[in-house]
């Protein structure tokens, strides 16, 4: 059984995930599932990307099977490129349960989480790593994580 201070604690941990794709169709194919889940647990979803994938969220999700609804829905969290306008968004908005995607080099990731670190704590971040850039180095990165975000779904570390 839980102490009430564990409670405190886990509602207060902000969950880090990570997951590794080959090409942005890649990513977006790995993604959409999850993404699914968090719009329809009403959380509010931000895609910081180092490369616009408008057009490449497009196709992906012309080619699934999913509704007409559900496909507004994911397009509308906004694939472009607009990291700063996205960020100050993040810090005004403090009340809703966020899931934010950083898409990127090491770099790149490394950067958006120093500017995201103390947003919310109603915040799960999904870092999403280039595998032909970490290939080496996969196993030391995931250590780092609570989870894993891949082709199957999440799974917990």
């Amino acid at each position: 059984m839980l102490k009430s201070e564990d409670n405190v604690t886990r509602e207060n941990k902000r969950e880090k995930l990570c997951s590794f794709y080959a090409s942005d169709y890649h990513f977006e194919m790995i993604s959409i599932p999850f993404i699914q889940k968090e719009i329809k647990a009403k959380n509010k979803i931000v895609i910081l990307t180092e490369n616009n994938l408008e057009e490449t969220i497009k196709t992906v999700l012309n080619r699934t099977n999913l509704n007409e609804n559900d496909k507004n829905k994911i397009i509308q969290i906004g694939w472009n490129k607009n990291t700063q306008e996205k960020i100050e968004n993040l810090k005004e908005e403090k009340s809703q349960e966020q899931t934010i995607f950083i898409k990127g080099s090491k770099n790149y990731i490394n950067l958006m989480e120093n500017q995201i670190k103390n947003i919310n704590s109603n915040t799960k971040t999904v870092h999403c790593y280039q595998v032909q850039e970490v290939a080496d180095e996969m196993s030391e990165i995931v250590k780092e994580y609570d989870g894993i975000l891949n082709t199957i779904g999440k799974i917990d570390m």
